[in-house]
C-alpha cells in the first residue's frame, strides 16, 4: 500500500509532530507533501527516511498549486491520499479526486466549537469545509468531541471515524538527569517550582491566565512556556505589567522527536516541570495533557476531550479548573503544597499509545480501499449552526 500524506506545513506543531510519530509506526509506504513551510518536522521526517516534497504554495488563493498537486498524485500512483489541516484537506481532496484516487482520508486535528487552527468558524469557512469533505471517503476525528462537532455541521456520521492522537509513552518517562540538564540550560534553579504550559502561543490557548496566576504565587514559582506563535510579544508584555517577567521562561518551539534542533526536546522539558497547566477552554483532543500524564505530572486543565471518555482513575491527578487566573493560582498553590509525587505515567497515557492509533488508522485505510468515495451528487443543504 502506498499512501501520500498532504499537510499544510511542517513547522513544529501538534498535528505536524503527530504525523511524524504515526509514520514511524505505520507499516505502509508513506510519502509526504507539505503545501508550505517545510520547517523542522520536514527535516525530521527525512531523517526517518520519509520522502518529503515541498509544493511551494504561496498562499490560500494560490490556485496554481492545484494542478501541481494533481500531477504529483497522478505520477505517484498512490493507493490512498491522507490529508491533514484545513488548507491541505481542501486542496488535497480536490487534487486526489482529479488524479483519480478515490480512497481519500482526512484527519481533523484541531476543530473546536468556535475556531479551527486559530481561524474563526464563519459560515463561509464551514461551507467550504463541507464542500471539500464530500470529495473524501472518511473524515478521521481525533476525539469523540470532534466527531460530534462534525456531525452537528452536517457531515454524515457513517463517514466519521474516531482515531485518537497517539503518544510514545516511553519517550516521556520521567528522567531525573534530563530534568537537571534542561533546568540548567534554561536557567531554572533546582529548587524552583516549575509550572509548564505547552502549545502554540495563540489567544485561544489562554496562557495569559497562567501569567496572571503566577503573580499570585510564591516567589519560587516559575512559568515555563513551550511553544511559539504570534502571541509571544503580548505575553511578554503581560508578564512585565504583572511584575513576573523574570519568572517566565519562553522555551520556544521544541520537538517531540529529535530533529537536530539544539537544546532540550519536549520530553526533557516535561521532566523539568512540576505541574502542567492547560487553561485553554476549547480543545480538540488535549495532547499536551496526555503527554504530561505520560511524564507522571500532575495536571490542572480546563478542557481535555481525551479524558472525557475515561474513568477518573485513569488520571487521578488531572483536575479540571475554570479558565480564570484566581482559580489557577489556587489550584497550582495546592499542587505546590502537596509536594512531588512518584512521577509514574498515568493509565490515561497508556490508553493513547501510538501503536494503537496506528493500527486503527491502518483499518481506516483498508476500509477506504474496499469502499472508495463515490462521485458527489447534487449538494445537500449543510447544517451550519
Amino acid at each position: 500500500m502506498r499512501v501520500l500524506h498532504i499537510i499544510t506545513g511542517l513547522n513544529v506543531g501538534g498535528a505536524e509532530q503527530q504525523l511524524r510519530l504515526l509514520l514511524r509506526h505505520l507499516p505502509v509506504e508513506c510519502e509526504v507533501v507539505t503545501l508550505t513551510d517545510p520547517g523542522p518536522v520536514a527535516d525530521g521526517l527525512r531523517a526517518d527516511g520519509v520522502r518529503v516534497i515541498h509544493l511551494g504554495m504561496s498562499g490560500n488563493r494560490d490556485l496554481g498549486a492545484l494542478p501541481r498537486l494533481t500531477g504529483l498524485i497522478r505520477r505517484g500512483r498512490y493507493d490512498v491520499v491522507h490529508t491533514h489541516l484545513y488548507r491541505a484537506c481542501l486542496y488535497g481532496r480536490i487534487a486526489a479526486r482529479l488524479a483519480g484516487v478515490r480512497a481519500v482520508v482526512a484527519t481533523e486535528h484541531s476543530l473546536g466549537d468556535t475556531q479551527t487552527e486559530g481561524r474563526p468558524l464563519t459560515v463561509g469557512v464551514r461551507a467550504l469545509y463541507l464542500l471539500g469533505e464530500r470529495l473524501g471517503r472518511t473524515t478521521v476525528a481525533v476525539s469523540p468531541a470532534v466527531a460530534a462537532r462534525l456531525a452537528r455541521w452536517g457531515v454524515p456520521e457513517p463517514r466519521i471515524t474516531v482515531v485518537p492522537n497517539g503518544i510514545d509513552v516511553a519517550r516521556f518517562a520521567y528522567d531525573p538527569a534530563a530534568r537537571r540538564r534542561a533546568r540548567s540550560e534554561l536557567g531554572l534553579d533546582e529548587s524552583a517550582f516549575v509550572i509548564g504550559g505547552i502549545g502554540r502561543l495563540v489567544p485561544g490557548k489562554r496562557f495569559d491566565v497562567l501569567v496572571h496566576a503566577l503573580a499570585g504565587l510564591p516567589a519560587d514559582c516559575r512559568l515555563l512556556l513551550v511553544g511559539g506563535g504570534p502571541q509571544e510579544g503580548a505575553l511578554r508584555r503581560a508578564a512585565h505589567r504583572a511584575g513576573v517577567a523574570d519568572r517566565v521562561v519562553f522555551a520556544g518551539e521544541r520537538p517531540y522527536l529529535p530533529d537536530g534542533s539544539p537544546g532540550p526536546g519536549l520530553p526533557a522539558l516535561a521532566s523539568a516541570m512540576d505541574v502542567l497547566a492547560a487553561p485553554s477552554p476549547e480543545e480538540a483532543f488535549g495532547l499536551a495533557v496526555v503527554e504530561a500524564l505520560a511524564a507522571g505530572l500532575p495536571v490542572r486543565y480546563t478542557s481535555c476531550p481525551a479524558l472525557e471518555d475515561l474513568p477518573p482513575e485513569a488520571a487521578p491527578d488531572a483536575v479540571r479548573v475554570p479558565c480564570d487566573p484566581g482559580a489557577y493560582a489556587r489550584a497550582l498553590a495546592g499542587v505546590r503544597a502537596a509536594g512531588p509525587g512518584p512521577r509514574a505515567p498515568a493509565g490515561a497515557a497508556r490508553h493513547y499509545c501510538v501503536t494503537r492509533s496506528a493500527a486503527r488508522l491502518l483499518n481506516v485505510y483498508a476500509a477506504a480501499l474496499a469502499h472508495p468515495a463515490r462521485t458527489p451528487g447534487p449538494p445537500q443543504k449543510a447544517v451550519l449552526s
